[in-house]
């Protein structure tokens, strides 16, 4: 199965949902959007295929999206978009695509709804609770 993940590898939330990737079996493409940036196509296909406005993919935290006005009512998502493109920081990581779907995976378990196996190894959260899988069981 074909997995990609757009990755911060200075986000914990993405180094997570890799480890997640990597102990399902997967070998992911792992595609550094900070050093490669964005295309438009490729930012409205993902957008479309996570059922995301741009402004849901925004990322509104430790980001300049405060500071440019992006946060602000009113701002269009086309405004948003062209911002991205410029900034590739501003969006929200990590989307991750397989042949089940697209998703940003935030909180990183959502990624378990995108592997073919559940990852084989103890996976847990930032605060150290055990990530559940699908059924609500921890990932042991």
């Amino acid at each position: 199965m074909m997995i990609v993940i757009h990755h911060n590898p200075s986000c914990g939330t993405s180094r997570k949902v890799l480890a997640m990737i990597r102990a399902s079996g997967a070998d992911p493409v792992v595609v550094n959007y900070l050093n490669e940036g964005w295309t438009r196509p490729q930012l409205l296909a993902l957008f479309a295929a996570a059922d995301l406005t741009p402004r849901q993919a925004l990322r509104d935290k430790r980001s300049p999206a405060a500071e440019m006005g992006l946060l602000d009512d009113g701002v269009s998502d086309e405004t948003i978009l062209e911002a991205m493109l410029a900034h590739p920081v501003l969006v929200n990581r990590p989307i991750v695509a397989s042949p089940k779907g697209v998703r940003l995976c935030r909180p990183a378990e959502l990624v378990l709804d995108l592997l073919e196996q559940e990852p084989a190894a103890p996976l847990h959260k930032d605060d150290g609770e055990t990530i559940p899988d699908q059924e609500g069981k921890p990932v042991v």
